[in-house]
């Protein structure tokens, strides 16, 4: 089995074999010759070869582009299920041009949010750096300073110092510490199960809150806009498995529940996704608006720039962005104040005391 292609190189392949299916069908010969412009894991190869086997009658039929899609491994189930519906409807190459946005989506959030991470933790080790060296390097030379001033540090910087000397004595477990950081950081980054195992932990209690909460909503919501366009509400089912929190996905099965009630007719689906937290008032004021005056929720035909739900997603998107600004407009500034204050302190709490014994010196 092939291993799970990335948010990016899903977008990039979906938009390519869009392309391919507006001009023909795409057969296992366009993805042959695909791969010869390059494939080292060796997908689009395998996807051709079984695209072209002839089966025995009887024998299931595996040469669809769904079917290729999902025995690969390679696609997430979503993507492959989608496909299959598009191909009853003859509505592939929209179907994948709109998967490639979707995907393109998700790696472009990914990014921001791996920037937002990043930065605030490199300035909170290089404060820590700073400060570390005035404790241990700095404050025992003013030390020496005041003993040959027949004084001592005293109060705040005498604490300081003590600290100072702590930390020293400790720095080979210090160091050993940040050896343990620095493998966890590259296995984090390098490995997939291992981020994996350590973010399904954080996602349990934190998964579906804050800025993660507006991302999820994004997410449904255009998953929402591309199922609908397909007229088979047999896939919502399959939206869940896109959240990456188990809360969320809680949340969006409950409110995919509410679709249907006692009688098994289909609820109103804006007062469900209102009820679920998915969409404000606003937003479900305008779906409620669109199906009164008989606006479809379809993406095709030239009401796709006017499709509700896909213009909900794009602006919960854009909230998504919008919140992850606004956070790193907060913690920015804070993490700088932190660090001037502490280094102030520190600098203060030596400085004044011996301005004052070089004052009465002179």
């Amino acid at each position: 089995m092939k291993t799970k292609l990335s948010n990016e190189e899903l977008a990039s392949l979906c938009y390519e074999l869009a392309c391919l299916q507006h001009s023909a069908p795409i057969n296992g010969t366009d993805l042959e010759n695909m791969a010869k412009e390059g494939d080292p894991d060796g997908l689009l190869t395998s996807m051709g070869a079984q695209m072209n086997q002839i089966y025995e009658p009887g024998e299931e039929a595996r040469n669809s582009l769904s079917a290729a899609m999902r025995d690969s491994g390679a696609f997430p189930t979503y993507a492959s299920e989608l496909v299959k519906v598009a191909e009853g409807t003859g509505n592939e190459a929209k179907t994948l041009d709109e998967l490639s946005s979707y995907y393109a989506s998700r790696a472009r959030l990914n990014h921001r949010i791996r920037s937002a991470l990043l930065y605030p933790a490199v300035m909170l080790v290089l404060m820590l750096v700073v400060i570390g060296v005035l404790l241990v390097k700095v404050l025992p030379i003013f030390d020496d300073v005041y003993a040959s001033l027949g004084g001592r540090l005293t109060g705040v910087a005498g604490g300081l110092l003590t600290l100072g000397r702590w930390i020293d004595g400790v720095m080979p477990v210090l160091w050993v510490l940040l050896v343990v950081l620095v493998l966890f950081a590259g296995a984090f980054s390098l490995s997939d199960s291992f981020r994996s195992k350590v973010l399904s932990g954080w996602r349990r209690s934190y998964g579906d809150k804050g800025v993660s909460r507006v991302l999820n909503n994004a997410h449904v919501t255009q998953a929402l806009a591309m199922v609908l366009a397909t007229g088979d509400n047999e896939m919502l089912r399959l939206i869940p498995n896109l959240l990456d929190s188990e809360a969320a996905k809680v949340r969006c099965q409950k409110c995919l529940s509410r679709l249907d009630d006692q009688e098994g007719q289909p609820a109103d689906l804006a007062d469900a996704l209102r009820e679920g937290g998915f969409l404000s008032a606003r937003q479900c004021r305008l779906l409620k608006v669109s199906t009164r005056s008989g606006t479809s929720y379809s993406l095709s035909g030239e009401r796709d720039s006017l499709s509700p739900m896909k213009r909900i997603s794009m602006e919960l998107h854009q909230e998504a962005e919008d919140a992850l600004d606004a956070l790193m407009s907060r913690v920015e500034p804070a993490l700088v104040l932190v660090c001037s204050v502490l280094v102030g302190l520190i600098l203060l709490s030596v400085m004044l005391p011996l301005m004052h014994i070089m004052a009465a010196i002179g």
